[in-house]
């Protein structure tokens, strides 16, 4: 088993339900580090929390956020924040939004959407049916995207996903990804793990990430990252 690279969600992966860091996930993606092998973070956030993460950790190699429509590695792109699509169906589908849910959008909106370059996010306070109930007239439906990240909700183009984005960063790297190690745990893991030839389930994730993984910890959260690790990449 060759591993070139780990890709890894940030929230429910290797931090806890309280987005709570485990050290033990931190200690184990740096000796993958030590061992020549780079960590990519993979995950919804916005590109400032995911490039904090992936530099307190020490991971080399990059990061895809706001669930693919954002990537960045030191190095590349002449060191600039790359958008693999633009926000235009997302832009409308946030007006939409705010017409039909009116106060609503601005109680359940999340506080780095000012931050965020392709993406709308809502907090898990507003019932993901009362989301897609808003956005059943919208004139481009078909092209955006709702994740459950567990967290929060995301509207997101449909053009791009988590799968398509670190597929992207890895060929631009060299990087096969049938020798590509994912973890997650929830539903907006689910396309980067099928991208991935080694496909890891955390002990806490959801129903069916588990059923397309080659492998479900037995622990939960990041210590479920570190059992990866020592079993198949150290």
């Amino acid at each position: 088993m060759t591993i070139e690279a780990i890709a890894v969600d940030i929230d429910g992966t290797i931090t806890d339900d309280e987005r709570k860091i485990c050290i033990s996930a931190i200690e184990a993606l740096r000796k993958a580090e030590e061992a020549g092998i780079p960590t990519i973070i993979v995950t919804g956030n916005v590109v400032n929390y995911a490039y904090a993460t992936e530099v307190l950790i020490g991971c080399s190699g990059g990061i895809v956020c706001e669930n693919g429509g954002v990537v960045f590695k030191e190095g590349e792109n002449n060191n600039a924040v790359e958008t693999l699509v633009e926000k235009d169906f997302v832009s409308s589908a946030e007006n939409h939004l705010k017409e039909k849910l009116g106060k609503k959008f601005d109680i359940h909106a999340s506080h780095d959407n000012m931050y965020r370059l392709t993406e709308t996010v809502f907090y898990k306070t507003l019932a993901r049916e009362k989301l897609e109930e808003a956005l059943n007239d919208f004139k481009y439906r078909d092209e955006i995207e709702i994740y459950d990240s567990g967290f929060a909700l995301h509207v997101t183009d449909k053009r791009v996903n988590k799968g398509t984005s670190l597929r992207y960063l890895c060929e631009r790297n060299g990087i096969n990804m049938e020798n590509v190690m994912a973890i997650g745990d929830s539903q907006n893991d689910e396309d980067f793990l099928k991208e991935a030839g080694y496909k890891i389930a955390v002990g806490n994730a959801e129903d069916k990430l588990k059923q397309i993984s080659t492998y479900t910890c037995e622990k939960m959260y990041g210590d479920g990252v570190a059992e990866a690790i020592e079993k198949f990449a150290l």
